[in-house]
């Protein structure tokens, strides 16, 4: 499918797969959306502890990088679990904008570094953050119990609609430890119902830029 890099509402660029007419992040701002339904809604819930994070769309590993700078001032000790069935092209990767609009010049070689560590391997970006990039169908997660927070950020249901399904959800309520907290961009009822059915409890939440609400799940 054709791709092309694009510039979205806040000046920070994403990638759009223009047969779905579908970005890796809003269009209405690229960086404004992974600060408030992954940071503002998932990460500020923690402080001064070990925090391990699954994300379902590693994708432009956008909410990863924003993830490590955010995480010091919090006191966090992050290992970070990114799966991705489709590696964004080293390419792609080079004409993202994100070091200059976040203005973590000082960090560009740890943004580097999450894109050119070895995939299937446990990484090292800081002395507090590490990686571990899983290439595989989320179907195909396993993980029991292992996690603190989930950033589900996969496409859109209107595109595939199976990654938002009660299976999906069964596997992510399964990956979370007890109290453990899921957030997505996403608010339509299906996927909240989805989300209830497995065990959540699911609060709708205010919006990013151009969407209404957002949804939080918890496993309680």
């Amino acid at each position: 499918m054709e791709r092309e890099i694009v510039v979205t509402g806040d000046g920070s660029k994403t990638i759009q797969i223009k047969d779905w007419n579908e970005q890796y992040h809003s269009k209405h701002g690229a960086i404004q959306e992974a600060y408030h339904v992954f940071i503002k809604n998932g990460l500020e819930l923690f402080e001064n502890q070990g925090l391990s994070i699954l994300e379902i769309g590693f994708g432009t590993g956008l909410n990863a990088f924003i993830t490590l700078l955010e995480a010091p001032n919090r006191e966090l000790r992050v290992r970070y679990t990114g799966v991705e069935a489709y590696p964004v092209l080293k390419t792609e990767i080079g004409q993202l904008n994100y070091v200059e609009e976040l203005a973590a010049m000082e960090h560009r070689k740890e943004f580097e570094k999450l894109h050119s560590c070895t995939w299937e391997e446990n990484t090292f970006i800081t002395p507090n953050f590490s990686l571990l990039k899983s290439q595989k169908d989320f179907k195909e997660i396993q993980n029991s119990a292992e996690f603190d927070l989930i950033y589900f950020d996969a496409f859109g249901a209107r595109v595939q609609p199976e990654l938002w399904t009660v299976e999906i959800f069964q596997k992510m309520f399964r990956a979370l430890k007890n109290k453990g907290v899921l957030v997505t961009y996403a608010a339509k009822g299906s996927v909240r119902r989805a989300m209830q059915e497995v065990g959540f409890q699911v609060e709708r939440l205010p919006g990013p830029p151009g969407k209404r609400e957002m949804l939080r799940a918890r496993k309680l």
